[in-house]
């Protein structure tokens, strides 16, 4: 390892992360019955304008009022380019009460936007005498994002976790497709002729900046989460979608509909035979140390110290599961 060590954030569930309109408070009390590891009160784009301000009401009054349980809370507020964004940081802070966890910042393009909300937000925490600190979540979906990343996670130690925004990043870049998520038949190879046939291969169009993601949020200590999978009646594709981000590094994913709650939660919880494989690996390495070995074979396969950081990372995320859901 580096001698330089990588920052600690505070432990949280984070396997699914259902959205709620803020206007649309009759829907708060199904979500605090769900079974999402964390809930987020919107109040950016699934707001309509002219409903942005009875949203917050109705987001502060469930803060006070509403019973969630061992959730964590998090809400969206609007974008630091419109002239809610203040109003949304203000109020929450000063009317919301101590169940709020996180506030989750759209649209983020270099460090002096999370600055500027991170100044707000100490400011009041001092003035009303806030018990709980308040946590910081970032939606990584615009090319300015992507590029300063490494920059904006130094903006505020209050950042716990990024998030991937599929629809404005591909308006960000111009991509040429209305997927939220999934795939695109036009982002793929042909085959050279074999045998008179020719093949299509689609690739993964979002892989790139889920990696640049998953590669610097990692080293700020982040937890890495995949943003929205659009079409709710495709559950074989949001697991498809969920299963490849998993593989790179992200430990939870959006979920736009309730239906998506309990696909996320499946996915990222990893099978027992993945769980058992860990612990034959720690099992085996210590006993090749025993031995004077550094490393071991384990149904015919070389692992070493490397392998043991692996499965710990299995173990570790796998005990937080046991404990907290």
């Amino acid at each position: 390892m580096s001698f330089t060590s990588v920052p600690t954030k505070p432990t949280r569930l984070n396997r699914s992360q259902l959205f709620v309109p803020g206007s649309k408070p009759e829907l708060f009390d199904k979500a605090c019955k769900s079974n999402a590891d964390i809930i987020c009160l919107d109040l950016e784009d699934a707001v309509a304008p002219q409903d942005k301000e009875q949203a917050k009401e109705n987001v502060i009054k469930a803060l006070n009022e509403l019973d969630f349980g061992k959730k964590t809370i998090s809400v969206r507020i609007n974008g630091l380019d419109t002239h809610y964004c203040y109003r949304d940081v203000v109020d929450l802070m000063e009317q919301g009460g101590e169940r709020l966890d996180l506030i989750m910042i759209p649209k983020v393009g270099v460090a002096a936007d999370v600055y500027a909300i991170d100044m707000m937000v100490t400011q009041i925490e001092d003035k009303i005498n806030r018990n709980k600190k308040i946590g910081f979540e970032l939606i990584i979906e615009i090319s300015m994002g992507i590029t300063n990343l490494d920059s904006i996670l130094t903006g505020s130690k209050r950042i716990e976790s990024l998030h991937f925004g599929y629809a404005d990043y591909a308006a960000s870049v111009r991509m040429r497709t209305t997927n939220i998520g999934g795939s695109n038949s036009d982002y793929s190879i042909l085959t050279d002729e074999t045998n008179g046939e020719r093949n299509i291969h689609w690739n993964d169009m979002w892989h790139y900046p889920i990696s640049k993601m998953t590669t610097i949020g990692r080293a700020h200590g982040m937890r890495i989460i995949d943003g929205p999978f659009g079409d709710f009646s495709d559950p074989d594709g949001f697991k498809s979608h969920a299963r490849r981000t998993a593989i790179l590094g992200c430990e939870g994913k959006w979920a736009i509909h309730p239906s998506q709650v309990d696909l996320a939660n499946e996915v990222f919880t990893l099978p027992e035979s993945e769980v058992q494989k860990a612990k034959d690996i720690i099992k085996a390495m210590r006993e090749a140390q025993e031995s004077g070995a550094g490393a071991a074979t384990l149904n015919g396969r070389l692992i070493d110290a490397a392998s043991i950081r692996q499965a710990e990372q299995i173990i570790e995320q796998t005990k937080l599961i046991e404990t907290l859901s």
